[in-house]
């Protein structure tokens, strides 16, 4: 069965917005002066999960030690700070501090506004069925990034 005009138009739309993705992070990199895996570091630290810097590299998908000059860096510059773990004294929590915060939402702000707009000027209806889809969408890469490679 052959994909509707509208369906391919929407999967056209959500490749491109996508491939997108990587770009909109560099150019918050260079917006912030930092380097793009500093910026995925923040946006990991930042989802409120507590990691110390070994849940970071594994986050990341780099060595201990590069996450541990990542994050050396990020301390150096303001944006992150080592905190006690709760629970285990012989661990850190790694923390984004709230001057990073504000510098990465006023970086962020003309693209915030810019889609609010647009979403300002959905129809109810059409918000819930963009909304859900976008959900979804999100709930189908998560697996995606989250399931092992073919062994084979």
């Amino acid at each position: 069965m052959e994909d509707s005009p509208v369906a391919l138009r929407v999967n056209l739309a959500l490749r491109e917005l996508l491939a997108l993705a990587h770009d909109v992070q560099i150019a918050l990199a260079r917006r912030l002066g930092l380097g793009a895996t500093d910026v995925q570091a923040l946006q990991h630290l930042a989802a409120g999960t507590p990691m110390g810097t070994v849940d970071l590299a594994h986050a990341l998908k780099i060595r201990s030690a590069s996450a541990t000059v990542l994050v050396d860096r990020l301390e150096a510059a303001g944006h992150v700070r080592r905190d006690p773990h709760p629970r285990d004294g012989r661990r850190v929590t790694l923390v984004v501090s709230e001057a990073a915060r504000v510098e990465v939402r006023a970086a962020l702000a003309p693209l915030v506004d810019a889609i609010t707009r647009l979403t300002d000027g959905l129809a109810p209806g059409q918000a819930e069925v963009v909304a859900r889809f976008l959900g979804d969408t999100t709930e189908i890469l998560r697996a995606y990034a989250a399931e092992p490679p073919d062994a084979g």
